[in-house]
């Protein structure tokens, strides 16, 4: 049966692959930072590399001098039955196995490089290697970049300041055990691992005290007060290491017997053989893999709660961006009709007074085409001196007897023509609200938003339908200015009042001879044609509207894509195909969230089958 260790091993892998391995910059909670690990935290030189090496019994790590760890090294170790091979798989290569550790030494140094360059730079982005041995223990352990105060030639000055927050990411979440590695033959109370460990674990709780190079201490000095807790007490003990020496390491001595050499250290030794049976990096990878079984199975139900928590948000989240489409023509079409249907409802919302907008129709009628019609210049037109001029003009060399018929259908033709200016600036405003609901629909409708191709056909083919309309309401409303302009009634010819009245006694002839020419006579006039246009106008001002909204705004609710449907039943797949040509950033955000969720209910269900049978 799969350990805990192992499927937090392998959920650790998965979520690496997806680009998720901690630090709290992903847009959902981060599986990775609820997992629980061992952080392997030192400085440089500490003896970090050779306590991993001797956990492992293989020589697997690269050396050198200076930032050697530039790069995480999350290690997973698998225990495998006696006597089968060992071999080493890194996550960047799935399933290539390494038998030769020197080949993972370079592939290790030649993986950090490509992220980091031939440079002393430090990555984030960490290295997974899982190592299958019947000599290891279940564990997992990630090898940190050493602690350094100075930066040398070829690194950011920043590069100390780096490290430490790159560690502090790791060690600082309350899931990860830290493995604080000191050299012996320094004073504990310097030691760079033991202070950043009591910053973020002041209490100790989580974690576990390393003590290398015993062997190298001065002749006639211990570190008994550091083991035995009294120099600084941990609530783990300390353990003690004695690893391989350079010269050995010169030689390749073998790691199976370099871990026999170092328990006899121990078992030997005046000063640590009372603590023997709790020293040396065997008893170490037990103690630990003991440790973080336990913190993994105390922790399952903060990581179970997690889980659902991020399973429900990327539903959610898939909801949003939308299903993928189908690659038939028949169901394309029928998604770009249901988006082309979602779209018209969102448009005709607005024009009905469900969502905002629809009211600036009404604007134009009840605040635009008034303003517009009071400011027509009827009083220059109706002076007295062009009344007089338009009648004499009309008069021609007969002058007119008593009503100047001719001059009264020219001025009021005349008149009646400024409507057209009103009549058509309705229209287009019509027009421009309409074009503007067109724009919002198509930015509120969600599900069209996956499809950027398919929001400008819309566009120009709504536009296009809106042209139309608005030629249509153009004629439609000149012919309403037109037909008041072409007939005058009869009513207004009998409604004239008496041109003037003749005086008592005297002769008719030469009172018109006086008043035809008198500026009393084109005032009347000019008075009586006021009359007949103002009624002309609160006429217009109720047929007008009636035109537009007859001609733009309903043909805009009923047949806005009437001939866009017509077109797009006639296109084959790969036209329909490039309709529905997504976004690619939102299609790499689907995938993701796709991978990501199936990846979450897949731990979910192995964590509660692991979790029901422990």
């Amino acid at each position: 049966m799969e350990s805990l260790i192992g499927l937090v091993n392998r959920i650790q892998r998965a979520c690496t692959a997806l680009g998720d391995y901690g630090g709290g910059d992903n847009a959902f909670s981060s599986l990775w930072d609820a997992l629980p690990s061992v952080a392997v935290v030192g400085g440089q030189s500490s003896g970090k590399s050779s306590v991993l090496e001797s956990i492992v019994s293989r020589d697997f790590l690269p050396r050198g001098s200076g930032i050697v760890t530039r790069r995480p090294l999350v290690l997973q170790l698998h225990k495998t039955d006696d006597g089968q091979q060992e071999y080493a798989e890194f996550g960047h290569i799935p399933r290539r196995r390494f038998t030769d550790f020197g080949m993972v030494r370079k592939e290790i140094a030649d993986e950090t490089d490509r992220i980091t360059g031939k440079t002393k730079q430090i990555s984030p982005v960490p290295i997974h290697l899982s190592i299958y041995s019947p000599n290891v223990v279940n564990l997992t352990l990630i090898d940190l970049p050493g602690l350094t105060k100075v930066a040398v030639e070829g690194q950011s000055e920043t590069i100390v300041e780096d490290i430490e927050n790159m560690v502090r990411t790791y060690v600082g979440k309350p899931n990860c055990i830290i493995l604080a590695v000191s050299p012996a033959n320094q004073d504990i109370a310097t030691s760079d691992a033991i202070k950043l460990a009591r910053e973020v674990d002041p209490t100790g709780e989580r974690t576990f005290g390393v003590l290398t190079k015993l062997d190298l201490m001065d002749k006639g000095t211990n570190a008994l007060d550091v083991l035995e807790g009294r120099a600084y007490r941990l609530q783990h003990p300390w353990v003690g290491i004695v690893n391989r020496s350079q010269a050995d390491i010169n030689k390749n001595v073998d790691m199976i017997y370099a871990r026999r050499k170092e328990r006899e250290y121990f078992a030997t030794s005046p000063e640590y053989g009372h603590l023997a049976s709790k020293m040396g990096s065997e008893y170490l990878a037990k103690l630990l893999s003991k440790h973080l079984e336990q913190f993994i199975k105390a922790r399952i139900p903060s990581i179970t709660s997690l889980i659902n928590k991020s399973i429900d948000e990327l539903e959610s989240e898939l909801d949003h961006l939308g299903r993928p489409i189908a690659v038939d023509a028949g169901a394309q079409l029928y998604t770009i009709l249901e988006l082309c249907r979602a779209f018209d409802k969102i448009f005709k919302e607005h024009l009905d007074g469900g969502r905002p907008g629809g009211d600036r129709i009404y604007g134009v009628f009840d605040n635009q085409l008034p303003a517009a019609l009071r400011k027509l210049p009827f009083d220059r037109y109706l002076s007295v001196q062009n009344v007089r001029k338009v009648v004499s003009e009309a008069d021609g060399y007969q002058p007119h007897l008593i009503a100047p018929e001719q001059g009264y259908r020219r001025l009021i033709e005349g008149a009646l023509n400024y409507f057209r200016g009103p009549a058509e600036a309705s229209v287009d405003a019509v027009h421009f609200v309409l074009k503007e609901l067109v724009r919002k629909s198509i930015g509120e409708c969600q599900e069209l938003k996956r499809f950027p191709s398919l929001q400008s056909t819309i566009a120009a083919a709504s536009n296009e339908a809106l042209e139309k309309f608005r030629d249509e309401g153009r004629k439609t409303v000149v012919r309403l200015v037109d037909m008041e302009s072409s007939y005058v009634t009869v009513d207004f010819f009998r409604k004239l009042p008496q041109e003037m009245e003749i005086p008592k006694g005297g002769k008719p002839e030469a009172a018109a001879a006086v008043d035809r020419y008198g500026e009393a006579h084109f005032r009347r006039i000019g008075s009586n044609v006021s009359s007949y246009v103002n009624m002309v106008s609160d006429t217009l001002r109720n047929t007008l509207p009636k035109a537009v909204v007859y001609c733009q705004v309903k043909e805009a609710k009923q047949s806005l894509l009437n001939y866009f449907y017509t077109q797009i039943g006639k296109k084959e797949g790969k036209a329909l195909s490039e309709l529905l040509d997504e976004d690619p950033a939102l299609m790499e955000r689907r995938m993701q969230c796709a991978k990501r969720l199936e990846l979450y209910k897949k731990a979910r269900d192995e964590i509660d089958s692991v979790a029901w049978v422990r």
